[in-house]
């Protein structure tokens, strides 16, 4: 984790880790069989010889976590053991599991290895030396097939936890949603001020802007493509997370289904009969149990909709919510966002007038 985030001690710790990776395997038991004596050889062993390849697999799979996908989760207030659970352990598993299928069966290599070359009373290791000694090959034959056979079934046991342990930590983060950080503060919602050319020195159309949204209220940000609608709104976001937000690209599970997707960024007193419910009535004949990525742009944005509408936050910030929508969805979509909306601010980000008619907003700031 540290080296996901931190360059230098990556590059410090690589190095070491290279090092044992490319040591024989005789030689680092040896070494151990000095230092730590034949008990505690054969563990040693496997540790070392087993660590590069977890670490480089854990260091790369953190590496490539979808950033996109974790900012949305965490601007919903799902943060930590279930960001970990709905997002992180689910991107870095594949990664394990490769790593898995490499390492097991040669850390009970270097573990047998370790015990011959240490003679531990008692171990398989030690057997497979007395029968080299007595040139006893039916028995050197079977100790090799019960290692062989006790590395294949362990392979096969964790690598099957491994794979059911994707689906189970969804599950859970999906069941606990609204609570361990997913909750908005409570109090009085608070209006959201800020300058917001301080914050984006980088975009000169939102030079010298001050975004100003009153509790409650309903603001349009509108502008042609790439006159800074979208950081904008993600500054904005940062002002009032935890909120909800219908970012401009698609931000979904696409493994799992839609109403899942809307259940663990929902808050603590949403259950699934009222994200079904929701969720019907904006597409209307959907199956709620089938995975996204198995529905049309135009569904899949108005999942994300319901999402929104159901989360945590004193804040609901659209960014292009409409896109993909015919007329008449538009219409009766943002009839069910004015229907939920319940006193909480609203930010939209659009090009098209038609969007803030639709939402009876008045305010706009055009950039």
């Amino acid at each position: 984790g540290i080296s996901s985030r931190s360059r230098a001690f990556a590059h410090l710790v690589a190095p070491a880790l290279s090092f044992v990776k490319a040591t024989p395997v005789a030689c680092v038991v040896v070494l151990l069989l000095i230092w730590l004596g034949s008990a505690r050889v054969s563990i040693a062993a496997v540790f070392l010889m087993a660590l590069p390849g977890v670490y480089f697999s854990l260091v790369e799979g953190l590496t490539q976590v979808d950033k996109p996908l974790e900012q949305m989760f965490r601007l919903h207030g799902v943060r930590g053991w279930r960001l970990f659970c709905a997002h992180t352990w689910r991107e870095v598993l594949p990664f394990v599991l490769s790593c898995a299928k490499a390492v097991i069966g040669m850390s009970w290599k270097a573990g047998v290895a370790a015990e011959l070359i240490g003679m531990a009373a008692g171990t398989v290791g030690e057997r497979i030396y007395q029968a080299k000694l007595l040139i006893e090959t039916a028995d050197l034959l079977a100790w090799t097939v019960l290692v062989v056979a006790a590395s294949w079934a362990c392979e096969r046991v964790l690598v099957w936890l491994l794979r059911a342990s994707g689906p189970a930590a969804w599950r859970a983060a999906v069941r606990a949603h609204g609570r361990a950080g997913g909750s908005a503060g409570g109090g009085a919602p608070a209006e959201l001020a800020f300058a917001v050319g301080d914050r984006a020195p980088w975009a000169p159309a939102l030079d010298g802007l001050v975004l100003r949204v009153p509790a409650g209220g309903r603001t349009c940000v509108m502008g042609a493509s790439g006159a800074g609608k979208s950081t904008l709104l993600a500054l904005a976001a940062g002002e009032c997370a935890p909120c909800s937000m219908v970012f401009q690209d698609v931000r979904l599970v696409e493994d799992v289904s839609a109403l899942e997707n809307v259940l663990v960024c929902a808050d603590a007193r949403v259950d699934a009969s009222s994200a079904t419910a929701l969720l019907r009535l904006l597409v209307p004949g959907i199956n709620v149990h089938a995975c996204v990525a198995e529905l049309s742009g135009g569904q899949r944005r108005r999942v994300e909709i319901a999402r929104a509408l159901l989360c945590p936050g004193d804040a609901v910030i659209l960014d292009e919510p409409f896109t993909g929508l015919d007329a008449a969805a538009r219409d009766a979509t943002a009839v069910a966002v004015l229907d939920l909306l319940d006193g909480r601010m609203l930010l939209l980000a659009t090009h098209d007038a038609a969007d803030a008619q639709a939402l009876d907003i008045s305010d706009i700031i055009t950039l």
